[in-house]
C-alpha cells in the first residue's frame, strides 16, 4: 500500500482532495441537518405562538358558552387548546421571562386582554411518552352529551385525552408522541388558556435525497480533480522524462514550457541546465581533439628521429616509450569520448548482446562461461554497452584465468556479474581501482600492459547509462564484478 502511494504524485494529490471533498461534505452535511432541525423547530413554534395569538383574539369576541367548542375545532394532530383553573404549566418550571418565545407572543398578543404567559419547552407533567395515540382529532375531545352549554362548558375546561403528536416526515411514518411546548396564557376572567405542541421529527440523517446530492458532487468534483491534476500532471511527467533520458547521456530535446508557473520556472532551469552540459561536453571534445592532434605530430616526429638512432638499444627503449605515450593518448581520448558518444538508443535483446561478448572473447582464447538466462529486450547504446562488458571480462580472464558471466533481473534492476578466479584486490582499493591510469600490478597474478583505463571507461559507459559498476571480494576466492543497470 505504502508503494502504491508514493509511486505517482498525481495519485497522491487525487486521493487527498477527493477525500478531503468528502469530509468536507460529512461535515457540511452534519452542519447542516442541524440547523434543519432547528429551522423546522422554530416554524412550528411560530405557527404555535400565531395559532395561540389567534384564538386569544376569536375567545375574546365570542360568548364564553361558545368558547369550548371553538377549543375543540382549533385542535390539530400536533396542537391542541384547552381551559382550565390552573396552568398546565409549573412556574418552576417555565422559561426565563427573557426567552425569545416570550418577546414573539407578547408582539403577537399586544392589547389583548391576557394578564400572565408561562411557556414551557419539553414533555408537560402526566404524559406518557412514548405511547402511541391512533385516534383521530375528533376523538380527542371528550365525546359530546347533554345539552350545548353543558358540552361547551366540558370541553372548554377539560384536558384532551393523550398527548398530541409529531406530525410525520419520512415516508408517512408514525413515531412516538412527545409534547415540546407547552404555554398557559391568563385570560381576563382568572381562566387560563393552555396550548400543547408536539415535538417536530426532522427527517433521518440518511435521507435519499440528501446521499444521492452527496454522491453526484462527489462523483463530478472527482472528475474535475483527476482532470485537472493530470493535465498539471502532465508538464511535471515530461520534465521527469527528460531528465532520465539526459541521466543515461542520451540526446534531450528542449521540453516544451507548459503548466504552472512554478512548473514553467522548473522546465525553463532544466533546459538552461541541458543546454549548459551540451556546451561543456562538446567544449571538452573540441578541446581534446585539438590536444590529440597537437601531441600526435610531435609524437610521429620523435618516433622518425628514434629510428634514425644507430644504437639499437637506446632506439627499441625509445620506441617503445613513444609507444606507449601514443597509446596513452589514444586512452585518454576514448575515455572523454565515452561522455560525448551520439550513438543513438535502441531496443535490443540484452542476453544476446552479453552472450556475443563472452563469444568474442572465447574467440581470441579467453576461457569464459556464460550462463544461459531468458530473452530480454533492453534500450541502451549497445556499441557503448559491449565496450564496457568487454573491458570487464578482458580483466577477469587477464587477472583471474577464467571467467563466469551471469545475468539477473528484478523489477528494480539488472545485473549482469562477471566472476573471476583470481586473488583479487583488497577493499580499500575497490574505488581507486576506477580512476583513469591506476594500475594495481601488486594485487594481481600477472604483469599486464595498458594504461589503467578499462574500469575507468567501463563505469563512465554504465553511469551514462543511468547505472553503475561496483566490485566485491567473493567467499570462495576471486573478484566479482557487478554491472547494475536500472530495469526500465
Amino acid at each position: 500500500m505504502r508503494r502504491w502511494w508514493r509511486r505517482s504524485l498525481a495519485r497522491q494529490i487525487i486521493v487527498l482532495l477527493v477525500v478531503t471533498m468528502f469530509g468536507v461534505q460529512a461535515i457540511g452535511f452534519w452542519f447542516f441537518g442541524g440547523e434543519r432541525v432547528l429551522a423546522v423547530a422554530a416554524a412550528h413554534q411560530t405557527r404555535m405562538m400565531d395559532s395561540l395569538a389567534a384564538l386569544v383574539r376569536l375567545l375574546e369576541d365570542t360568548p364564553p358558552d361558545r368558547h369550548g367548542r371553538i377549543l375543540g375545532r382549533a385542535n390539530s394532530r400536533d396542537l391542541r387548546f384547552w381551559m382550565s383553573s390552573e396552568p398546565a404549566v409549573d412556574p418552576a418550571r417555565a422559561e426565563h421571562p427573557r426567552h425569545h418565545l416570550y418577546t414573539m407572543l407578547g408582539t403577537l398578543l399586544e392589547g389583548s386582554s391576557v394578564d400572565r404567559v408561562l411557556i414551557a419547552l419539553g414533555p408537560a407533567d402526566g404524559f406518557r411518552l412514548g405511547q402511541r395515540d391512533r385516534r383521530s382529532h375528533a376523538h380527542m375531545t371528550p365525546p359530546h352529551h347533554g345539552d350545548s352549554d353543558r358540552r361547551d362548558r366540558g370541553d372548554r375546561d377539560r384536558r384532551p385525552e393523550g398527548p398530541p403528536r409529531a406530525p410525520p416526515f419520512w415516508r408517512g411514518e408514525d413515531g412516538p408522541p412527545a409534547v415540546g411546548l407547552t404555554v398557559s396564557l391568563q385570560l381576563a376572567g382568572g381562566a387560563w388558556l393552555n396550548a400543547e405542541m408536539a415535538q417536530p421529527r426532522a427527517p433521518r440523517f440518511w435521507a435519499l435525497p440528501s446521499l444521492v446530492f452527496i454522491f453526484l458532487s462527489a462523483a463530478v468534483f472527482s472528475v474535475l480533480i483527476v482532470f485537472l491534476v493530470r493535465r498539471l500532471n502532465r508538464p511535471l511527467a515530461a520534465l521527469a522524462q527528460a531528465a532520465e533520458h539526459l541521466g543515461r547521456g542520451e540526446p534531450v530535446d528542449p521540453v516544451p514550457e507548459a503548466g504552472p508557473e512554478d512548473l514553467r520556472r522548473t522546465t525553463r532551469a532544466f533546459n538552461r541546465m541541458n543546454d549548459r552540459l551540451q556546451r561543456f561536453v562538446q567544449d571538452r571534445t573540441r578541446m581534446l581533439a585539438a590536444v590529440s592532434h597537437d601531441l600526435r605530430t610531435p609524437i610521429t616526429a620523435l618516433r622518425l628521429r628514434a629510428e634514425m638512432v644507430e644504437d639499437a638499444e637506446s632506439r627499441d627503449s625509445m620506441l617503445k616509450t613513444l609507444e606507449e605515450m601514443q597509446q596513452m593518448v589514444e586512452g585518454v581520448l576514448a575515455f572523454a569520448r565515452e561522455d560525448a558518444a551520439r550513438e543513438d538508443t535502441r531496443v535490443v535483446d540484452l542476453v544476446a548482446l552479453v552472450e556475443s561478448v563472452c563469444d568474442d572473447i572465447a574467440d581470441i582464447g579467453g576461457e569464459i562461461d556464460f550462463a544461459p538466462a531468458e530473452r530480454r529486450p533492453y534500450a541502451c547504446r549497445p556499441v557503448a554497452l559491449k565496450r564496457a562488458l568487454r573491458n570487464l571480462m578482458d580483466n577477469a580472464v587477464r587477472y583471474g584465468a577464467r571467467a563466469r558471466v551471469a545475468l539477473e533481473t528484478d523489477a528494480a534492476e539488472i545485473r549482469i556479474i562477471v566472476d573471476d578466479d583470481g586473488p583479487g584486490i583488497p577493499e580499500a582499493e575497490f574505488e581507486r581501482v576506477f580512476a583513469p591510469f591506476v594500475r594495481l600490478e601488486e594485487s594481481r597474478s600477472r604483469e599486464t600492459g595498458g594504461s589503467g583505463l578499462g574500469l575507468a571507461i567501463a563505469r563512465t559507459i554504465a553511469r551514462a547509462h543511468g547505472g553503475d559498476i561496483t566490485l566485491e571480494n567473493r567467499v570462495g576466492g576471486g573478484l566479482r564484478a557487478v554491472l547494475r543497470l536500472p530495469a526500465e
